[in-house]
């Protein structure tokens, strides 16, 4: 560890961890073995990051937010409070995961994903927030619109905007993304 990083109480570490400068890793924070930490990462209180994990530069990760084993996150990901994320997982920069939502195993979320919270006006602050299923490959900037999630094994087009619900096993795309075929 070097003099630039801040490191609350109650931190738990496991063995081979690897940490850049000028992080910050809150109180009650649990970091697995073999895990990397680059550059001007926050983890906030409560998250746990399994091990194998890699944490790119200027990532935030939030409040018991779960990053499962074998995850990879490159530069600018936000992952909000409670978020938990499959083990074997991988986000291109600059992707966003609203908070409370899921990312199951083994899916691949190219740059720029926004998974979004915008709250339901009918029913005050409250947001309806879901996710996205196992083995999923999720093109560059896509959009995922509050209150609707993607199945197992699909494929979502780069730059589509998901409005539905997408069942397992589909291939969609567009703005607004539409069903192109099953696999």
């Amino acid at each position: 560890m070097n003099q630039h990083n801040i490191i609350e109480e109650d931190v738990l570490i496991g063995e081979n961890l690897t940490i850049g400068h000028f992080n910050k890793i809150e109180n009650c924070v649990v970091i697995g073995e073999n895990v990397t930490i680059e550059n001007n990462v926050v983890i906030k209180k409560g998250a746990k990051i399994n091990d194998n994990s890699f944490i790119g530069n200027h990532s935030i990760i939030g409040k018991d937010a779960v990053i499962n084993k074998n995850c990879r996150m490159t530069a600018y990901c936000e992952i909000r409070d409670n978020v938990v994320v499959g083990e074997g997982s991988s986000f291109g920069s600059r992707c966003t995961i609203s908070a409370n939502a899921f990312i199951g195993e083994n899916t691949i979320i190219k740059y720029g994903f926004v998974l979004t919270d915008v709250p339901d006006l009918t029913k005050g602050t409250e947001k309806n927030v879901k996710g996205v299923g196992n083995n999923t490959l999720i093109g560059a900037n896509v959009c995922l619109m509050p209150g609707f999630s993607i199945g197992d094994n699909c494929i979502i087009g780069a730059n589509s905007q998901v409005r539905s619900n997408i069942p397992n096993n589909e291939i969609w795309y567009g703005i607004p993304a539409k069903f192109y075929k099953s696999k």
